[in-house]
């Protein structure tokens, strides 16, 4: 094909026209890239980027950040790989995918950490900063070794002259390399010029006018010289939705569905990965009518949330895991005083400090029984960045009707990880009604229990006749401290009772395939692309394997015991630690299942397996096939 005139511009902005270059662009389905480099070289800026222009270009993507677990870890280390990973393709795209097909390293050094976790494979191209082969005495020994490591992994590898490109715009080559890569980038898979371009102006849209326009031209340059000096080119066919899409990642839509839900009152303290939740929230929270606190801990966070919520105002915190370590006490409050609260746990590597950056779905039973005596919660988990904007809205409802805490389940996959989705109309279903401030009915006690729900009305402070003391001890009907213990008995049936009044509202969820077989794989939360692309490859292939996801985590959705008698085995696949037999000392009786599937067991009763690691990676399609493979008796991998 012809690729269309190059308009190059220079640092004076004057613009050169090249002539056209005749390209041979070879269509694929798909690609998975990479861009990995020290911390502070804006590696997932130029991801970030290139998603949303694939996005915009009607391109299914998929985006993971690779980030190290310091700040400032040590440059040109294996250690210190800080990146992004995008997946494009022509449908949509759910998941990581398997091996990169192509990565730009901004040195060698922090690729091997990738190689480590199998992230590529031969045939991979690496394109890699090459100024390190003219450095020091040192680095130049490392680097030789390294390349010559990479050509016997079978990697195919072009050494490129970033730096000296760059510099021949600007004088500091790392304000700015990313941007250069973003358009060798855009040039390789035919990405849209002026789409790029104004992708380039929103990112420093608070920035100079000559910032941006020396940011655009090293787009420009990287596209030219890979126009120029590179022999891989590829299309992948795209398609233009009718439909109004947006691109967000999960963090950004959380923010937005905490908008959307009519919450008014966001109270969280910073904590990887949640925090840029309340970034985005900052931008736009007070022009929509509500306020973020910032509070001094996180115990003083969800302080400040349960007042909001008990003054009528339903409110949200966001968190990680160390965070809801802390914050025990006050969900237990929560649930003892019927308070309706949204807690938002993105999770990350644990227990205490652990892997901060990375992804682990290893919350699930502290959420569910992290807590001083029985105190029942709503736990919902969005499998996709659509649903963390959906379920804060249905988290407030539910949190309101049935005047609980409601847990919403992420994780740092769904947190970072920027897809497409149809623009969500707004209805006015889902903002709250106006707080009732009418007279309180006479006679109705402030947990007037209904004996088969549990349910109860909510009284706002300041309504007429409905004045109660809140208290976090066990109390009777009128919020009186209770000292008949069968006051604390009736108390906690009806707080539990609510789960199963809530339950009974729910659907089977549904199954992936057929309805019966050999296997039934089940998941929970970031993992469902990855489960469902490694099923849909192994039955093409003759496996007879399902897979069905959980979002309602407590209470758990209805018929999954029926469900699970039709298949020969169930499996759960998920990102948290368990045993696997045959290790040293684990058996039968003492093996640690992972967390959904020791939960399922105990909730069904059914001898259920586990696939699991905390290797603080999402899972890929690849790697749950090869389990079936092993699973299952089968040759299922390409």
């Amino acid at each position: 094909m012809i690729n269309d005139k190059v308009e190059i511009m220079s640092n004076n902005s004057e613009t050169i026209k090249s002539e056209p270059v005749k390209i041979e662009r070879k269509q694929i389905r798909e690609a998975v890239v990479e861009i990995v480099s020290d911390s502070g070289e804006g590696a997932q800026k130029c991801g970030q980027s290139l998603g949303t222009i694939s996005a915009k270009m009607g391109n299914g993507v998929w985006t993971v950040e690779i980030i190290p677990a310091e700040i400032r870890p040590p440059a040109r280390s294996k250690a210190g790989a800080s990146g992004i990973r995008v997946r494009m393709g022509s449908k949509k795209v759910t998941n990581m995918g398997d091996h990169a097909d192509m990565v730009v390293a901004l040195n060698e050094q922090v690729l091997y950490g990738r190689i480590d976790q199998n992230a590529y494979k031969p045939g991979t191209y690496l394109l890699i900063e090459n100024k390190w082969a003219t450095d020091t005495e040192e680095t130049n020994a490392a680097y030789t070794e390294s390349i010559q490591k990479f050509k016997a992994l079978g990697y195919i590898i072009h050494e490129i002259p970033m730096e000296k490109e760059c510099l021949k715009h600007v004088s500091d080559p790392r304000k700015g390399k990313n941007m250069w890569v973003l358009g060798l980038l855009c040039n390789i898979y035919d990405r849209d010029l002026s789409i790029a371009a104004e992708q380039v102006k929103a990112i420093f849209s608070k920035k100079s006018d000559d910032i941006i326009q020396s940011n655009i031209d090293l787009l420009h340059a990287g596209y030219a010289y890979a126009n120029d000096k590179l022999p891989m080119h590829f299309t992948i066919p795209s398609k233009i939705s009718k439909e109004d899409f947006v691109v967000m990642n999960g963090n950004e839509a959380v923010s937005l569905g905490v908008m959307a839900a009519g919450i008014e009152v966001c109270s969280m303290y910073p904590i990887t990965p949640a925090t840029s939740a309340s970034h985005a929230m900052a931008e736009k929270m007070e022009s929509a009518g509500g306020l973020i606190h910032q509070a001094e801990d996180e115990i003083a966070a969800i302080g400040f949330a349960i007042g909001a919520s008990y003054a009528g105002q339903t409110a949200v915190t966001i968190t990680s895991g160390p965070g809801i370590a802390l914050k025990t006490e006050f969900i237990g409050l929560a649930v003892m005083a019927e308070v309706p609260l949204v807690i938002v746990d993105v999770q990350r590597g644990g227990p205490s400090t652990g892997l901060p950056t990375k992804v682990e779905q290893g919350d699930l039973l502290a959420v569910l029984y992290g807590a001083a005596g029985d105190a029942p919660k709503i736990v919902l988990a969005p499998s996709t960045i659509e649903e963390c904007f959906h379920y804060i809205i249905l988290a407030r409802k539910l949190a309101e009707s049935f005047r609980t805490p409601v847990f919403v389940l992420t994780d740092a996959n769904l947190a970072t990880g920027v897809q497409p989705f149809p623009r969500p109309k707004i209805k006015s279903a889902w903002f709250p009604d106006p707080i009732d401030q009418s007279k309180w009915e006479e006679g109705v006690k402030a947990y007037d229990w209904d004996p088969d729900t549990g349910l109860s009305k909510r009284p706002i402070p300041g309504q007429k006749g409905g004045m109660y003391t809140l208290t976090g001890l066990a109390h009777d009907e009128e919020s009186h401290v209770a000292y008949d213990p069968a006051i604390n008995q009736r108390a906690a049936e009806s707080r539990s009772r609510k789960l199963a009044a809530l339950h009974k509202t729910l659907k089977e969820p549904k199954i992936l395939g057929d309805k019966s077989g050999d296997l039934l794989l089940v998941g929970w939360g970031s993992t469902r692309g990855a489960i469902e692309e490694a099923v849909e490859r192994a039955c093409e292939r003759g496996a007879k394997v399902s897979s069905l996801h959980l979002h309602f985590l407590s209470p758990m959705e209805p018929g999954l015991k029926s469900i699970f008698k039709n298949f020969k085995k169930v499996m759960t696949v998920e990102i948290n630690y368990s045993d696997t037999i045959g290790n040293p000392l684990i058996t039968e009786e003492n093996r640690r299942y992972a967390q959904l599937a020791w939960y399922l067991r105990a909730q069904t009763l059914t001898d259920i397996d586990c696939f699991s690691n905390v290797y603080g990676q999402p899972l890929s399609p690849i790697q749950i096939l090869e389990m079936l493979e092993k699973k299952l008796d089968l040759t299922l991998t390409e």
